[in-house]
C-alpha cells in the first residue's frame, strides 16, 4: 500500500463515516483500524501512530480533553459570543422546534414527517362549516360592506357573535367553541373568499388577542369573569401593540405604566397609571375591552427591588375614565374595524394586569408565546383563501372569456401567470394545513409561523396581481361583481401587519432559525451562561464537540450530495416524487454546512448582515413549503391527476432554494470560502430549471377544466351559487359554457360556417330552425350566454352615486392632531 493509498483509504473512511454521522469512539476506532492495514503494509510507521494516538487520546478521553481544549474554548467563546437583549431571548425562547428542525439539521427523516396525522375537521367543525359560515356568507354583502356602509351591517355583527364566531379559541366550559386550529384555517379560507372584512374581524380575536392570553395566563377570576363574556359577544376585544414610534420592533414601545397608589371606586388602591398612543389596532373602534402593551415602571419600588419591571399586558375596559376610543382608519378600501386608542394617566387597579400582578413584566415573553401560534393561523389562512378563490376564478374566466376566436387561458403568456397562480394554491394550502397541524399536536411553531406568514402573504401578492393581469378591465372596474379588487387593494396589509415582510424574512426567520432549529448552537449559549464552571465546562464540551462532528458530517454530506445530484440518497417513495426529496436532503445538507460557516465566521456580525439572514432564511423556508406539498400530495392518496401542481410546486420552490443559495455565496463576505464552497455545493453549475412551459400548461388546464384536482385546489371556498355570491355564480358560469359548447359546434357544423361564441341566444335559434338542437338545448345556450355576459361584463353607475358624501360633518384627524398626542405622551414620558 502507498502512502498515496493511504490517505485516500483514510479519506473515504472519514467521509463515509461522516456522512453516516458515527461517533467519535467508531472514528477513533475506523481510523485506527486503516492505520493498522497500513502498519502491515509497512507504510505507516512509529512516528505515524504517535501522531495518531497525541490526536486521538485527548479527543476521547474526556477529563483531559474538557481540561486542555473544552475550558479555553468556552473561555474564548465568552468573550467572542453576541450580545442578546432580553427581548430577543424570551423571543428565541418562545415556542417549539418542529418539523423545521429536521430540515435545518442536513439529514431530514421524511418517514417522520409523513406519519404526522392529517389535520381533519371534528364533525361538529363540518356541521359549522355547513350551517353557521354559510349563512354568514349568504348574509353578507361585501360591496355594501366596503363601499356603502365601510363596515358589516348591524345584523352580520349580531350573527357572529350569537354564533360564536369570535369564541373559536375559547374553550368550552366557557362557552366557547373550542375548535382546532385547522378548524380555525378553514372557517377563515371560506370567509375570505367573499369577503377580507369579514376573515379579518373574525380572525383577529381568534388570534392575538385578549381571549388567547387570558386562556394562557389569566388568573381564575379574570378567566371566570372575561371569557364567558367574550364567548357570547358581550365583550369585543382588541388588542392594542403597535405604537407610531414602534411598529415591527414591537419591544421598544413607549407607552408606559408607573406602579402608584390611587382612588378606584372610592378607596385607595394599589395600581397602575397607563399613558399610551397606539394605532393600527384591528376592532379598536368597537371594543368594549382593551388588552394593553406597555413599559411597567415602579420607581417607589412597591412591588419589589426592581425599578423598571418591563413589558406588561393589561385588561381594560373601554368604559374606563380617560380611554380614547372609537376613530377608525381605512385600510386600502377593506374597511375592517381598525383605528387608534390613546390613553393619558389613565388609573387601574394591578388586578388588570393579566395573570395578576405577578405577571407584571412578563408581557413580552406572553406575547412573542402567543404570536408563535396567532402568525401560522390568520394571515396566511386569509391568504391561502384568496389565493385559492383567485385560482378558481381566473380558471373559469380565462376559459370562459374569449379573444382572437379561443379563450385567453389557452394562449401561451396567460399559462404562465395562470400557472403561478395555480401552483401557489395548491401549496399555500399544503402550507398552512401543515403549520396549523403542528398547532393542533401541541407545538408553537414559532419559526414555521414565521415562514408561513412570510410566504404566503407573499405569493397572496403575486396571485392576486397575477390574476389581475388575467382579468384585465374586468378586474380593473370596481363595484358588486368585481371579486378580485378588494383583495387586490387589500394585498400590502397582510404584508405589513404581525411583523412587517421585510423584517420577517430579513430577521426573524432565520434569526430565530439558526438558534433554534440548529442542534448545537442554544446548548452552548446556555452552557456559557451557566455560573456553575464545572457544569460550564462540561455542557460546553458536549454541545460543542457534537457541533464539530456536525459540522464535519454536513460537509462531506454536501459534497457528497452534490456531486451525484442527491441522487443516491433516500426518497421514502420510487416515483414522480422521489427527485424532490433527493434534491431536498441536497439542501437541506447544504443549508446546515452553510449556516455553520456563516456563524462560524461572521459570529455577532451575521445579525447585522441581514440579507445573508435572508437568503438562508429563504433555503429553509422553501425546504418547509416544498416538505409540506409533498406531505399534502401523500396526505390526499397520491392523486395522480394531482401530479402536476406538486410538480410545479416543487419546481419553483427548490429552483427559489437554488437561486438563494447563488446568491449567497455571490454575496458572501469572505470571498475565499464563498469562492471554495461554492464549487462544492455547485460542481455543476445551477442544474435545477423553474417549472416548464409544459407543466404550466398542464397547471393551467386543470384550472379551466371541472375535475377533481381543481376541486381539491378550492375546498374550503364559498361556491354557494346565489346572488350575491360572485365566486359561485363564476363557477357556474364555467359549468354553463361548458355544457354549451358542443352545442354550439353542432349548430356551427349544420349551418355551414364557423360561429362567433356570442349571442348564444342566437345560435339557439338558428338551431331550432335548422332542427338540430331541440328546446333544452336551446335552453342550454340561452342560459350559457347569460352567464357568459355575467362573467365578462363589469359594473357601471350614474355618476352621482359615486360622488362622495360630504354631509360628514366630524373630520379625520390630521397630521397635527396625531402629533400633538405624541408629543403629550412623550412629555409625559
Amino acid at each position: 500500500m502507498s502512502m498515496l493509498l493511504l490517505f485516500l483509504a483514510l479519506l473515504a473512511v472519514t467521509g463515509i463515516l461522516a456522512y453516516h454521522r458515527a461517533s467519535l469512539t467508531l472514528f477513533t476506532a475506523a481510523l485506527g483500524a486503516v492505520l493498522l492495514v497500513g502498519s502491515f503494509a509497512d507504510v505507516v510507521n512509529l512516528f505515524g501512530w504517535l501522531v495518531f494516538l497525541i490526536i486521538a487520546l485527548p479527543l476521547n478521553i474526556a477529563s483531559i480533553r474538557q481540561q486542555h481544549l473544552t475550558k479555553p474554548l468556552l473561555k474564548l467563546y465568552r468573550k467572542i459570543m453576541p450580545e442578546m437583549s432580553t427581548t430577543e431571548k424570551e423571543a428565541i425562547d418562545a415556542g417549539t422546534t418542529w418539523w423545521e428542525g429536521d430540515l435545518f439539521c442536513g439529514n431530514p427523516d421524511w418517514h417522520k414527517m409523513h406519519n404526522f396525522p392529517q389535520p381533519r375537521l371534528s364533525a361538529e367543525e363540518q356541521a359549522f362549516m355547513d350551517g353557521p359560515v354559510e349563512e354568514l356568507l349568504a348574509m353578507t354583502d361585501d360591496w355594501h360592506t366596503t363601499h356603502e356602509r365601510a363596515d358589516l351591517a348591524p345584523e352580520v355583527y349580531q350573527y357572529l357573535k350569537d354564533k360564536g364566531f369570535f369564541a373559536m379559541i375559547i374553550k368550552k366550559e366557557y362557552g366557547g367553541l373550542e375548535f382546532s386550529a385547522y378548524a380555525q384555517s378553514c372557517v377563515l379560507q371560506k370567509l375570505t373568499s367573499k369577503s377580507m372584512v369579514l376573515s379579518s374581524i373574525v380572525g383577529v380575536p381568534n388570534s392575538l388577542g385578549p381571549g388567547e392570553l387570558l386562556q394562557h395566563y389569566g388568573t381564575d377570576e379574570q378567566k371566570n369573569y372575561y371569557l364567558p363574556r367574550l364567548a357570547k359577544g358581550i365583550d369585543v376585544p382588541c388588542f392594542a401593540l403597535t405604537s407610531p414610534e414602534a411598529g415591527s420592533d414591537a419591544g421598544a414601545i413607549p407607552d408606559f405604566g408607573v406602579v402608584c397608589k390611587g382612588q378606584w371606586q372610592g378607596e385607595e388602591v394599589l395600581g397602575m397609571r397607563l399613558t399610551w398612543n397606539k394605532r393600527y389596532i384591528t376592532l379598536a373602534p368597537i371594543a368594549t375591552v382593551l388588552g394593553l402593551a406597555f413599559k411597567l415602571q415602579d420607581p417607589d419600588k412597591l412591588l419589589g427591588d426592581q425599578a423598571d419591571l418591563g413589558i406588561t399586558c393589561a385588561l381594560i375596559p373601554a368604559n374606563t375614565p380617560g380611554v380614547k376610543i372609537g376613530r377608525r382608519h381605512f385600510p386600502l378600501n377593506v374597511p375592517f374595524q381598525n383605528g387608534p386608542t390613546q390613553g393619558d394617566g389613565v388609573f387601574v387597579p394591578l388586578s388588570y394586569i393579566i395573570g395578576g400582578p405577578k405577571m407584571a413584566g412578563q408581557g413580552w415573553r406572553m406575547l412573542v408565546e402567543c404570536l408563535s401560534v396567532g402568525r401560522a393561523i390568520t394571515l396566511p389562512s386569509n391568504s391561502t383563501g384568496g389565493i385559492k378563490a383567485a385560482a378558481l376564478a381566473t380558471g373559469a374566466y380565462a376559459r370562459i372569456r374569449r379573444q382572437f376566436k379561443l379563450p385567453v387561458g389557452k394562449m401561451e403568456g396567460v399559462e404562465e401567470a395562470m400557472a403561478r397562480i395555480g401552483g401557489y394554491a395548491y401549496m399555500s394550502d399544503a402550507s398552512t394545513t401543515m403549520s396549523v397541524g403542528a398547532i393542533d399536536l401541541g407545538e408553537k411553531p414559532s419559526v414555521v409561523s414565521a415562514i408561513t406568514k412570510y410566504h404566503m402573504t407573499e405569493r397572496m401578492r403575486t396571485a392576486i396581481n397575477d390574476a389581475m393581469d388575467v382579468h384585465g378591465g374586468k378586474g380593473i372596474c370596481m363595484g358588486p361583481n368585481n371579486y378580485l379588487a378588494r383583495g387586490y387593494q387589500g394585498a400590502p396589509v397582510a404584508i405589513t401587519v404581525e411583523g412587517a415582510n421585510i423584517l420577517t424574512r430579513s430577521m426573524i426567520i432565520y434569526g430565530q432559525g439558526a438558534i433554534r432549529c440548529h442542534p448545537y448552537v442554544l446548548a452552548e449559549l446556555q452552557a456559557a451562561q451557566l455560573h456553575d464552571e464545572g457544569a460550564a465546562v462540561t455542557a460546553f464540551d458536549k454541545a460543542l464537540f457534537g457541533h464539530i462532528g456536525f459540522a464535519i458530517s454536513n460537509f462531506f454530506r454536501t459534497f457528497w450530495l452534490s456531486v451525484t445530484g442527491g441522487a443516491f440518497s433516500h426518497s421514502p417513495y420510487n416515483d414522480d416524487t422521489a427527485r424532490y426529496y433527493k434534491q431536498m436532503n441536497r439542501f437541506s445538507a447544504a443549508l446546515a454546512l452553510m449556516s455553520d460557516v456563516a456563524m462560524g465566521t461572521l459570529g455577532g456580525d451575521l445579525k447585522r448582515r441581514e440579507r445573508i439572514s435572508a437568503r438562508l432564511g429563504d433555503i429553509l423556508s422553501m425546504l418547509y413549503i416544498t416538505s409540506a406539498v409533498l406531505k399534502r400530495y401523500q396526505d390526499e392518496g397520491r392523486q395522480v391527476q394531482d401530479l402536476p401542481l406538486v410538480q410545479w410546486a416543487c419546481e419553483d420552490n427548490l429552483a427559489r432554494a437554488q437561486l438563494a443559495l447563488d446568491e449567497l455565496f455571490d454575496n458572501f463576505p469572505n470571498r475565499v470560502i464563498a469562492v471554495v464552497l461554492k464549487r462544492i455545493v455547485f460542481p455543476f453549475g445551477r442544474t435545477l430549471r423553474k417549472p416548464s412551459d409544459k407543466l404550466d400548461h398542464q397547471v393551467s388546464r386543470i384550472m379551466m377544466t371541472p375535475c377533481e384536482a381543481r376541486n381539491r385546489l378550492g375546498k374550503h371556498l364559498y361556491l354557494t351559487v346565489e346572488p350575491g355570491n360572485q365566486l359561485g355564480r363564476v363557477e357556474q358560469a364555467l359549468l354553463d359554457v361548458l355544457a354549451a359548447e358542443p352545442l354550439f359546434d353542432k349548430v356551427s357544423k349544420a349551418s355551414g360556417k364557423r360561429l362567433p361564441f356570442f349571442r348564444l341566444h342566437e345560435v339557439a335559434k338558428i338551431g331550432l330552425e335548422l332542427g338540430v338542437i331541440n328546446k333544452q338545448e336551446a335552453d342550454v345556450l340561452r342560459t350559457a350566454e347569460e352567464s357568459r355576459l355575467f362573467v365578462i361584463n363589469v359594473d357601471d353607475f350614474d355618476p352621482a352615486y359615486l360622488a362622495a358624501d360630504n354631509s360628514l360633518t366630524q373630520q379625520p384627524n390630521g397630521a397635527d392632531a396625531l402629533n400633538a398626542e405624541g408629543k403629550k405622551q412623550q412629555d409625559a414620558a
